[in-house]
């Protein structure tokens, strides 16, 4: 059963829609507290923005005219999916003179077919375009250029 979700109606989530918002692990926010914390019933994990927060934040965002930062909420959205290393490796690749521009590619093609992450994908292979055009590739890229 899908659940009702008006983006310009229920923000802010936390206040208007609290049902809404659950931790990673499943709990729900009113049970997201210092006490819980102290008691050990929270985990670092529980802490973490869930992909399906993160997609009702980008369609307030969208819903208030901010299309910038709604795209920025979608890819966060996909990248909290992603496990932590990958998403350091990801970040390490995109780094200047660390990848070639098939090696971006790889990354752009592992985020779409095994990551289900087509947003980061397009913004991965954005950077590679920007990366050949400044002479940012891996240095055995940029000698081709």
């Amino acid at each position: 059963m899908a659940v009702s979700f008006d983006p310009a109606r229920d923000y802010p989530l936390g206040s208007e829609r609290p049902d809404l918002v659950r931790t990673p692990s499943g709990l729900p926010l009113e049970e997201v507290t210092l006490d819980a914390l102290r008691a050990g019933r929270l985990s670092a994990g529980d802490i973490r923005a869930t992909p399906e927060t993160l997609r009702r934040q980008s369609a307030v965002a969208l819903a208030a005219g901010r299309a910038q930062l709604a795209e920025n909420l979608a890819r966060a959205a996909e990248l909290a999916a992603i496990p932590d290393e990958t998403l350091l490796e990801i970040y390490t690749a995109l780094r200047p003179h660390r990848s070639t521009a098939a090696e971006l590619e790889d990354w752009a093609e592992r985020l779409e077919t095994e990551l289900g992450s087509p947003l980061t994908a397009a913004f991965v292979r954005e950077a590679g375009e920007a990366c050949s055009a400044r002479g940012l590739l891996a240095r055995s890229e940029r000698a081709k250029v």
